[in-house]
C-alpha cells in the first residue's frame, strides 16, 4: 500500500516495539487501525463527491448537445401538418361560472341507470326442528341419583 519493503517493515516493527514497549503495541497498532480506517473513509467519500459532481457536468453537457441536435434536425425536417392534426386550443370566455372544455377533449357520456334491478328476497335462516326431552345420543347414559351415606358430612 505504501510501498514498504519487508526490510523495512521488519526496522518499523523492532523500533515499535523498543519504542512503545511490547505491553502497549496491541492498543497503539488498534488505534493506528483505526486512524487509517477513518482515513480511508473521507477518501473514499471525497472521491464520491468528486465523481458525482463530474458526472452532474457531463450530463449537463450531453444535455445541451442533445438540444442542439434536436434543434437542427427539426429545422432541417419541420413537422408535416396533416387535416388529421389537432386544432389549435381556442380560448373562450367564462360563462355561468363553468368554463368550456376544449374542443379536443371528449365529454364524458352521461351514466344511464338500468330501468329495473333485480333485488333478492332476504335469506331467511331455517327453523330448527322440534326437539324432545329424549332427543339426544344414545350412548350418555343418565347421572346416577347420589345417595348422602352416614358417614358424609352433607347428611
Amino acid at each position: 500500500m505504501f510501498g514498504i519493503d519487508s526490510s523495512e517493515f521488519l526496522v518499523i516493527v523492532i523500533i515499535a516495539v523498543i519504542v512503545i514497549g511490547p505491553k502497549d503495541l496491541p492498543r497503539a497498532l488498534y488505534k493506528v487501525g483505526q486512524i487509517v480506517g477513518k482515513a480511508q473513509g473521507m477518501a473514499r467519500h471525497f472521491r464520491t463527491g468528486i465523481d458525482a459532481m463530474v458526472r452532474e457536468v457531463e450530463l449537463e453537457e450531453l444535455e445541451k448537445k442533445w438540444a442542439a441536435q434536436n434543434k437542427r434536425i427539426m429545422e432541417e425536417h419541420p413537422p408535416e401538418v396533416s387535416g388529421d392534426a389537432l386544432p389549435a386550443p381556442v380560448e373562450s370566455s367564462v360563462q355561468d361560472g363553468a368554463q368550456d372544455a376544449p374542443p379536443y377533449v371528449a365529454e364524458s357520456a352521461p351514466v344511464e341507470h338500468p330501468p329495473f334491478v333485480a333485488e333478492s328476497a332476504p335469506i331467511v335462516p331455517p327453523s330448527p326442528a322440534p326437539t324432545s326431552a329424549n332427543d339426544g345420543p344414545p350412548y350418555v347414559a343418565e347421572a346416577p341419583a347420589v345417595q348422602p351415606h352416614k358417614g358424609d358430612a352433607a347428611a
